[in-house]
């Protein structure tokens, strides 16, 4: 359908008479030229509007333009909650204005809520992951008589990028191809994956009886939820698994909304290194190539009977890490085999061990 200049200025120059100079450089061909590659630009502009207006290809706003025609909506960025202790020059408790602010890294923080003698709630003021990352010290804003000590101790609730196009091209596609009514499947999928806090869900109908329904799910971190979200969960699909009606659920389905488990998986692995590469300066890079294979299969978990921990594909990722020359054995929990998972497992990554052909060995 669109031509590229070359194709353009061919079917341009063949229709002028062979009597004519059509060669580069001639008069013809400088006044087709020009014409030629404005109508080039033109149909590359229209292959990319068509590719934006179709779900398969649009990325940005104009996917999230796309699904909303189907009543599926991006889920926004999250912002992440911690607790904070504060504390006054002798180490009692020091009472925080609600609303007051503190900032730690070039990352603002609001206090929320309290939750003790000295200890509170802050929501970090840059939505997505990039506000999971800080503990430690804080500085209030403005000045606070008899503030000894601020400190960011525990995260809550974890923050959570904008839907990714992928995830948000998923939803929309799932949605076409099973019609979602009255508390079938499909219908308790499609409404808990719209879910702001819901990463992933598996549907186990009259899974405890007769008008029973099992709902066993994931946060968008793709971890198992909280004991706070599943209650929050619980309230908007089916409050007290009553089945009367008060969430989502219809009336009669009685629901019950439970976490994956989580299967920790240790590393133990014989590795020969390039000259000159240490256990320790390896051993960080090995977890974090592990953990974004462990994530990727918990990307997966929904959509899969059940979750397999592959040595192979483990050791692919691990090859590429750069000084490892090769590994002779990796062992999963302490065996030289795959881990297989149940179908409410998801794997999380334990300890990793990490021993060169040299002896040397580290622990992380």
């Amino acid at each position: 359908m669109f031509e590229s200049y070359e194709t353009l200025m061919e079917q341009k120059l063949a229709q002028i008479s062979d009597k004519r100079d059509r060669r580069q450089g001639s008069l013809i061909y400088d006044a087709l030229a020009p014409n030629a590659a404005e109508t080039a630009a033109f149909y590359a502009d229209l292959s990319f509007l068509e590719d934006r207006s179709y779900a398969d290809s649009a990325t940005g706003e104009d996917l999230s333009r796309r699904c909303a025609e189907r009543g599926i909506f991006r889920k926004a960025a999250t912002n992440a909650v911690w607790l904070g202790q504060f504390q006054d020059a002798q180490g009692n408790g020091y009472d925080v204005p609600i609303g007051s602010r503190f900032f730690l890294n070039e990352m603002g923080y609001c206090v929320r809520a309290q939750r003790g003698e000295g200890l509170y709630e802050l929501t970090c003021e840059t939505a997505g992951e990039a506000g999971n990352d800080f503990l430690g010290a804080l500085l209030p804003l403005e000045y606070m008589e008899g503030l000894a000590k601020a400190e960011l101790t525990e995260l809550l609730e974890e923050g959570n990028d904008e839907e990714a196009d992928d995830v948000l091209r998923k939803r929309y596609l799932d949605s076409l191809q099973a019609d979602a009514f009255g508390g079938n499947v499909a219908d308790y999928k499609s409404k808990m994956e719209a879910l702001e806090d819901v990463g992933g869900v598996k549907v186990y109908p009259v899974y405890y009886g007769g008008g029973t329904v099992r709902l066993v799910v994931l946060d968008r971190s793709w971890d198992s939820p909280s004991e706070e979200l599943l209650e929050k969960l619980q309230e908007e699909v089916d409050p007290q698994s009553e089945g009367k009606g008060y969430g989502f659920a219809p009336i009669g389905h009685k629901v019950t909304v439970e976490g994956a488990e989580e299967k920790v998986c240790g590393l133990s692995l014989q590795i020969l290194t390039q000259e000159g590469q240490i256990a320790s300066d390896l051993t960080e890079k090995i977890s974090q190539a592990a953990e974004e294979y462990l994530l990727s299969l918990r990307k997966e978990w929904a959509a899969s009977e059940k979750l397999i921990v592959r040595r192979s594909h483990l050791e692919s990722r691990l090859l590429e890490i750069s000084g490892i020359l090769d590994i002779s054995s990796c062992y999963i929990n302490g065996q030289e085999t795959n881990e297989i998972l149940t179908a409410d497992q998801i794997p999380v990554l334990g300890q990793v061990e990490v021993s060169v052909g040299d002896g040397q060995q580290t622990t992380l």
